[in-house]
């Protein structure tokens, strides 16, 4: 059987377009960047305490949020499929009810004093479920994204995967950074770090009902990909993935959402100036998103992936090794890494989705890219942990440049896409 009407269709209506899927994202990463943030509040509150090393809870809830990495291949996998058989809309709309179920969950789960070993419990169920929502969300929102770009502007609409993701992470943020300032600390730790989670869970309606209004991008074919499709029949491109992924999203997760807690365990910062400089820095980060983008669309996207790869592997030793406990060496650090990270985040979308015919787009791009996040993003904040409870948070920053540079010699071979058509 032959498959019909295989071009995407162009939307009339672009910004309508950018808005339904920066929205419903922005949404999907509050919920999932919320328990990073409040990840010690939650520590203490579902796993037991270790008399003998105050940072076995810590890092039981930093395992969590690695094993929420590992849902994200299947839901990038499944959802990918799910964006490649029936529509890019009817994933987005799958992946955001998902979020708001898992974020409800996280937000009622019981205290390890009250329900014992049933609280971690709940509480990996509900990591599970947003691992597979936000593996899902990336696979199609990126392919959803580039395709309803005009021509010559795929980095711009690229960049803002990264926009509303920075936008999704600085509410989070936010709200963390002002319930640690308003509320006492035993009311933080008994109820105040639920509150963005089932403030997460309504906000996802409302992503839900904007996605409602999106145009499709794929039009109905009577041939349906298979689920292990882009795997059997594009090897080589999946590879590709992995290899350009790798060093940027270890980077990514290192500056977004682990170093305030690695200048918390590594220096004498205090916790509320820790989350004011991450917060200042995101914005920072997500205004510099679209600039990467139009960059990428006028000179390539190979110059600024190697801006990022060789600028990673030459300074994230150096930056991280000049942290002290002042708030001004938090946020140059973090502002700094901003601008080399940029190279990477604002064109990943265009990247990926340049690689894949339109047929199996977003299950090809979902899976690999979604395994490698689990593989080095996932774990980057255990790592960063674990390296200090051995005695050596010095080696962390070696093990970011080191896969930077792995990255980048993948980067190197790359051909360049930025100006060809969309392959259909």
């Amino acid at each position: 059987m032959t498959e019909t009407a295989t071009t995407a269709l162009r939307p009339a209506h672009p910004v309508r377009q950018l808005l339904a899927a920066s929205v419903g994202n922005a949404v999907e990463w509050y919920d999932w960047y919320a328990y990073t943030f409040l990840a010690t509040y939650i520590a203490d509150q579902v796993f037991p305490k270790s008399a003998g090393n105050s940072l076995v809870p810590l890092l039981s809830t930093f395992a969590v949020f690695a094993v929420g990495f590992f849902m994200r291949p299947v839901g990038g996998l499944l959802m990918g499929a799910v964006a490649d058989r029936h529509g890019r809309r009817s994933a987005l709309t799958v992946t955001i009810l998902l979020m708001g179920g898992s974020s409800l969950l996280v937000g009622i789960t019981p205290t390890y004093a009250a329900v014992g070993v049933l609280a971690p419990v709940v509480l990996v169920l509900a990591r599970l479920l947003q691992g597979l929502s936000v593996g899902g969300e990336f696979a199609a929102s990126t392919t959803f994204l580039v395709e309803s770009a005009g021509p010559g502007r795929r980095g711009l609409f690229s960049s803002f995967q990264y926009v509303s993701t920075s936008i999704g992470q600085l509410i989070a943020s936010g709200v963390a950074a002002l319930l640690v300032s308003v509320l006492a600390e035993g009311q933080m730790d008994g109820w105040g770090w639920r509150v963005p989670f089932l403030a997460g869970a309504l906000l996802s309606l409302v992503g839900f009902w904007i996605r409602q209004g999106a145009q499709e991008t794929r039009t109905e074919r009577k041939e349906r990909p298979g689920l292990f499709d882009a795997l059997r029949q594009h090897p080589r491109q999946s590879l590709l993935i992995c290899g350009i992924t790798a060093g940027g999203t270890l980077a990514y997760y290192t500056w977004t959402s682990y170093l305030p807690t690695y200048a918390e365990l590594n220096t004498d910062i205090d916790k509320s100036q820790a989350l004011l400089a991450g917060t200042i820095s995101l914005a920072f980060f997500a205004l510099l998103q679209p600039v990467g983008g139009m960059l990428s669309d006028r000179f390539g996207r190979k110059p600024l992936l190697l801006f990022f790869g060789f600028g990673f592997a030459l300074l994230s030793v150096p930056l991280l090794h000049v942290l002290t406990g002042s708030f001004g060496s938090l946020l140059l650090t973090q502002c700094a890494g901003m601008v080399l990270l940029t190279g990477f985040t604002s064109i990943s979308a265009a990247v990926n989705a340049e690689v894949f015919p339109a047929r199996v787009r977003a299950a090809g791009i979902g899976f690999p890219y979604s395994l490698t996040v689990a593989l080095f993003g996932g774990t980057a904040p255990y790592m960063g942990t674990w390296f200090k409870e051995i005695g050596h948070s010095g080696l962390f920053p070696w093990y970011v440049a080191v896969l930077c540079l792995v990255s980048s010699a993948v980067y190197l071979r790359l051909p360049e896409t930025a100006h060809r058509e969309l392959e259909r």
